[in-house]
């Protein structure tokens, strides 16, 4: 036993080691990128659901807002440059997200590789949250790519007028496109659950994992999450049932 466990001690100590030269490497440094780059999609998302609600301002004011973050910054700056950059910082902050979950789960399980007899009930709730988060992220990474298709980039959308959001928001949601909807609405209850767990798992490793704040903290995460969700929903939900033609 002695024997099995000086090998394994000597590779952690050399593990360690390493994350002290390189602490970005380490659990505590890929957590904090997963928490930053979290709350950078949080920002983006939120302003992304409020530029949506500018469809119940009729079709005149949603294309107007969609074209000036087309022209923001013209002449000085090339044409639809704001939508590029925040393009680009969120697929670099996917990426990262995506890269670091992996990492850090990939290291949760050699760390464990033996599994317990008898599970305790935050282990259970942890295994519960772990895959929530797996599925739940994969079902959002297949509705970011039907988005852009559809609303992006328009390639299976009827309205190709890129200049039109109005009428394309509504064509994606029309009644006869009803499971479109209703993928729509999978995908973001699936974002809730990942949004309510990932806030509360960002705060915790950037302020600590403080007792006398964890039910507010959990409460404020639940709070974002019903929020964004119902922002989100009720564009489509609108447009489906007839609120917005």
């Amino acid at each position: 036993m002695s024997t099995d466990l000086q090998p394994r001690t000597a590779a952690t100590a050399a593990k360690r080691a390493q994350a002290a030269r390189k602490p970005w490497r380490s659990n505590i440094g890929l957590k904090i990128a997963m928490a930053v780059s979290g709350v950078l999609m949080v920002l983006f998302i939120i302003v992304h659901m409020a530029g949506n609600l500018h469809i119940f301002e009729g079709r005149e004011e949603m294309n107007a807002y969609a074209a000036g973050l087309r022209s923001f910054g013209e002449p000085l700056l090339p044409h639809e440059s704001l939508l590029w950059v925040l393009r680009i910082g969120l697929i670099a902050s996917i990426a990262v997200h995506i890269w670091t979950g992996i990492v850090l789960s990939a290291r949760a399980h050699h760390a464990r590789p033996v599994k317990y007899a008898h599970r305790h009930k935050n282990r259970g709730e942890s295994r519960n949250a772990y895959l929530n988060m797996r599925f739940g992220g994969i079902v959002i990474f297949l509705f970011v790519i039907w988005h852009l298709l559809d609303l992006t980039w328009r390639t299976v959308n009827p309205v190709k007028d890129v200049h039109d959001a109005y009428g394309a928001v509504v064509a994606a949601f029309d009644p006869s496109r009803w499971p479109v909807t209703v993928f729509y609405l999978l995908a973001l209850t699936a974002l809730g659950i990942h949004l309510r767990h990932g806030i509360w798992s960002a705060v915790q490793t950037i302020a600590g994992p403080d007792t006398k704040w964890r039910k507010r903290t959990q409460a404020i995460a639940l709070a974002v999450a019903v929020i964004i969700v119902a922002g989100f929903a009720i564009v489509p939900l609108s447009v489906t049932f007839g609120l917005v033609s």
